[in-house]
């Protein structure tokens, strides 16, 4: 199973990088002391929301939400609205209108180390902060390029791999939102079909926010004359686990796609849903060896320290530490 953002992945977590005299990068605070900048902050979602976003395997639960993604989303609102402000004066300062332009997240990591849930959770808990009511959500697959032209690039087995995306589509995409385009348009990939859906599109019309969640979201370019996908981005996110803890859980996945969605006779993996769970295990394995480690490995990790901020997850899908990069 190519490694698109149904098939499963992994992340091994790194220390955030220290300069020459020892000081790091990132300010390192601890669950604890993360969950209590949300002290006395309403839960905005019912239980019934939360299990609707909750993705396959992930452990999302009411606490999960309030110790650590309701400061996120604080955090980010913070971020956004101060960067409204810095476009406002600006345009004041210059004598020009107001053309602030949407504040834009990303949120990269592994494949089945729980980006896509937390990218919808942040989607629906920034919208609920007064600054930021309107905010879209887009994914990196609909920049894959359609399974024809893979298999015409021979490529099909290295789908969710840097070259597998239409780069200067998605740059394109980005730098319409950013530049205050009334709209912004990226095609639409059903996971169902593993594909791109031809002439269905997500279309964005200037909201508050726009969250981007992908594998390769903070990848450089591939030429110093070529503008990088992380230059468009406000904010960034990545979202850590220690490789033998995503690789467990990309099994895990596996085993439940196969008696869900694989199970659909017009699912792409409709094929495997007919294993048994030692053929489903030795299969997702063979994929996760072949496949997803390899990109996690070369491509994925070692955009780790672009983010602003590291969310370092432990066995059970928690939280356990937040790395915050200082200003």
């Amino acid at each position: 199973m190519p490694a698109d953002d149904t098939a499963p992945g992994t992340t091994t977590s790194v220390s955030s990088p220290e300069t020459p005299g020892g000081f790091s990068l990132y300010r390192e605070i601890d669950r604890g002391d993360w969950s209590r900048l949300a002290a006395g902050t309403p839960q905005p979602l019912s239980e019934t929301e939360i299990v609707q976003i909750r993705g396959i395997g992930d452990m999302l639960d009411m606490a999960e939400v309030r110790e650590v993604y309701l400061p996120l989303s604080r955090l980010l609102s913070l971020y956004a609205n101060a960067t409204k402000r810095l476009g406002a004066d600006t345009s004041t300062f210059l004598g020009e209108p107001d053309t602030t332009t949407p504040f834009v997240v990303a949120v990269a990591g592994s494949v089945a180390v729980g980006k896509s849930t937390i990218a919808r959770l942040l989607r629906e808990l920034m919208s609920r902060w007064p600054g930021t009511p309107r905010v879209e959500l887009v994914t990196t697959d609909g920049f894959l390029y359609p399974n024809a032209e893979l298999k015409r690039r021979g490529l099909m087995e290295r789908k969710g791999f840097p070259e597998s995306y239409d780069r200067r589509a998605l740059v394109s995409f980005l730098t319409d939102v950013k530049s205050g385009a009334p709209e912004a348009r990226a095609p639409f990939y059903s996971h169902m079909r593993y594909d791109i859906v031809p002439d269905a599109h997500v279309t964005v019309r200037r909201p508050d926010v726009v969250i981007v969640e992908g594998l390769n979201v903070l990848q450089p370019s591939p030429s110093p004359s070529d503008i990088a996908v992380s230059e468009l981005f406000d904010f960034s996110i990545y979202v850590d686990a220690e490789t033998d803890h995503i690789a467990s859980w990309f099994v895990d996945r596996f085993l439940a796609l196969r008696r869900s969605a694989f199970s659909n006779p017009s699912s792409f993996f409709n094929v495997f849903s007919h294993l048994s769970d030692d053929q489903a295990v030795q299969t997702a394995l063979g994929f996760w060896n072949e496949i997803n480690l390899p990109n996690l490995e070369e491509n994925v990790l070692p955009t780790k320290h672009q983010a602003t901020l590291v969310l370092e997850k432990g066995a059970r899908h928690t939280v356990q530490r937040v790395l915050l990069r200082k200003l």
